[in-house]
């Protein structure tokens, strides 16, 4: 069974792609969930994240996660690949990484619920781990999101 990308209109996978200059959204595609009617966990780790401090202009270095539970629409993992480089020469502090991806992702892809989590390394002896979540108001993810911030450690 071979897969037809086109069918998705997705322009980077299986194909060479350049990593975006700096902060690149458009760069996001999605694909078609298979099984919708299925309540299911999808989670990437980007181990290599990097950003840049927004005062100092020094690299910060992280491992992001990303979990979620799809709706109709799902992000292509290369795309996400690419955004997620895009950051490397954008300056943001910790907390506004980790809050534009998920609010880039849910403009993306309106998924029930989604949670992205950056484990900041050490700088100046502190590490940061930012943790920020969305269910789609109105349902029972929207408890599930109240249910696992308060739990959040």
């Amino acid at each position: 069974m071979s897969y037809d990308r086109q069918q998705d209109h997705l322009s980077a996978l299986g194909k060479k792609a350049a990593i975006p200059a700096g902060y690149a959204p458009e760069v996001l595609e999605t694909f078609e969930n298979k099984h919708p009617e299925n309540d299911y966990w999808v989670r990437f780790n980007c181990p290599e994240f990097t950003t840049l401090c927004p005062i100092t202009g020094q690299p910060d270095f992280a491992e992001i996660r990303i979990s979620y539970i799809p709706d109709v629409k799902m992000v292509e993992s290369k795309s996400l690949k690419l955004y997620l480089f895009g950051f490397r020469n954008r300056g943001d502090f910790h907390e506004d990484c980790v809050n534009t991806i998920m609010k880039d992702l849910i403009r993306l892809m309106d998924p029930k619920y989604i949670e992205v989590t950056g484990l900041f390394t050490p700088r100046g002896g502190i590490s940061i781990y930012p943790y920020a979540n969305y269910g789609r108001p109105g349902t029972r993810y929207e408890a599930l999101a109240d249910q696992r911030f308060a739990h959040h450690e």
